[in-house]
């Protein structure tokens, strides 16, 4: 067979292909710049291809510059190749009420006095203020070393030894060697990616989801895929069938208060869905960060499978403060020590001493036991107030919650989420679409509401307003 024949493909040339095949990997960042290539043996068998449609492949791509032929070594991806990695093209363009980053700066960039129902934390006077000044003065008795040097690597052996007392009323027996503090619970979950993930791998997510887990795992370049979320926790025969047929890396949810539909798995579907991912070798990302809101602890996959393939992390930047950040991760040993290692790397060292001296000192006291006993009981109070307010606008909640501050709820009539969402936008009141949730694209009716923002009336005469803009 002459070469011409050998290099014949359904969609052109072979050679075509295999030269497709590595600029795709380039652009995805499954090879970087400095990356060795496969060799032109094991990329021939791997394509079912021959090895001289490879090196004329290669040969090709060298001219081009993509990459480079190193004599005796190979061929290596050119230091110039990849493109910046610019996160909001990774995937197809969407409306921006409905985009995780888009969202996010209109949540954390407008102006305070611009009222915020689809943000994700509570307003400052639902916040232990007092507690927090307290443990703000402390800070001028404390040694000088807290407020100058740089955090150990595991974090504050004080506010760690407290956090193991927490677990341990989870059910999650844990020695000191299991934990690590981070910067926050998002740098707990871009570090557990960045040690578990490579470009291309499979993660599973709920949907609908917290929107920053999907603009997270953009950023490591992974494929995305997800399973329904029910009342009970997610869809387990469905959670069985994608376990099979996708084969995810990674699971990532909330066991406790899910956000954004305030569900709570229940003690079946925990047992089944560990079961499940012991078949297939999935490691759980179990974010407990809305736990503490909880009238009576559910039941938690970290204590149920003892912390051998379920991570548990956290923070207080919901219950505390979102200023003073500092989050958690709770893990087997070996992996711990990896993690802290990548902490090193990317942060020098762990979280800042002072925000963890400050949140050691409130939990520390009785102050943050009182804080959220008081939190819990009013947090109830006004998710019954707000959930009649909108179901005399015809919005009903998907459920109501155990607890926490969030109602999931379904718009009458068909109507679209982020068309309300943009008309509200517009009166300068920052809505929080169900789409923003969902990697289906399946919630356009839903809407998520922060019942601690909406005490404001004029929230609510805009609102109105919107539905009436936004077409069923």
């Amino acid at each position: 067979m002459d070469g011409t024949a050998q290099t014949k493909g359904r969609g052109g040339t072979r050679t075509l292909d295999v030269m497709s095949a590595i600029r795709a990997k380039v652009a995805g960042r499954a090879l970087s710049a400095g990356d060795r290539l496969p060799s032109i043996r094991s990329l021939a068998a791997t394509m079912s291809v021959s090895p001289s449609t490879v090196v004329e492949a290669y040969d090709r791509l060298a001219a081009e510059g993509l990459i480079r032929a190193r004599r005796g070594s190979g061929f290596y991806v050119s230091p110039t190749a990849a493109p910046p990695l610019a996160l909001a093209e990774a995937e197809p363009r969407r409306d921006r009420e409905v985009d995780p980053f888009w969202v996010s700066r209109q949540s954390l960039d407008t102006d305070t006095a611009v009222p915020k129902p689809g943000c994700g934390w509570l307003p400052p006077d639902w916040m232990p203020e007092e507690a927090l000044r307290r443990a703000t003065r402390a800070l001028a008795r404390t040694e000088a070393s807290v407020l100058t040097n740089y955090g150990s690597t595991s974090g504050s052996l004080t506010l760690r030894r407290l956090l193991l007392a927490r677990l341990a009323e989870d059910g999650i027996e844990a020695a000191i060697n299991q934990l690590m503090l981070t910067g926050s619970g998002t740098q707990a979950t871009d570090l557990i990616c960045r040690f578990l993930l490579r470009p291309g791998d499979t993660v599973l997510v709920d949907d609908p989801c917290y929107f920053n887990f999907r603009a997270l795992l953009r950023a490591h370049q992974v494929r995305i895929v997800s399973v329904s979320y029910t009342p009970s926790g997610p869809d387990i025969a469905r959670f069985e069938q994608i376990l099979g047929s996708e084969k995810p890396r990674l699971y990532i949810t909330n066991s406790a208060l899910h956000n954004p539909t305030g569900a709570t798995i229940s003690l079946q579907s925990a047992h089944r869905l560990l079961t499940a991912a012991a078949s297939h070798d999935l490691t759980i990302i179990e974010d407990d960060i809305f736990g503490d809101f909880e009238p009576e602890r559910s039941p938690r996959l970290a204590a149920l499978d003892g912390l051998n393939r379920v991570i548990r992390i956290g923070s207080f930047s919901k219950t505390l403060s979102a200023s003073v950040r500092c989050g958690y991760i709770a893990a087997r040993p070996d992996w711990i020590e990896h993690l802290v290692d990548l902490q090193v790397a990317t942060s020098f060292g762990g979280p800042s001493p002072v925000a963890s001296e400050i949140i050691a000192n409130v939990l520390a006291g009785g102050s943050y036991r009182k804080h959220m006993d008081e939190l819990r009981q009013r947090l109830t109070r006004t998710r019954r107030d707000i959930a009649r307010k909108l179901q005399a606008l015809s919005i009903e909640p998907w459920l109501m919650p155990r607890g926490g501050f969030f109602l999931w709820c379904r718009l009458a009539g068909g109507q679209d989420a982020t068309q309300v969402a943009r008309a509200a936008l517009n009166e300068d009141v920052v809505l929080a679409p169900g789409n923003v949730f969902s990697v289906s694209q399946t919630s356009q009716n839903f809407m998520r509401f922060n019942v601690t923002h909406m005490n404001e009336p004029r929230i609510w005469d805009v609102l109105r307003r919107a539905l009436m803009a936004a077409p069923a």
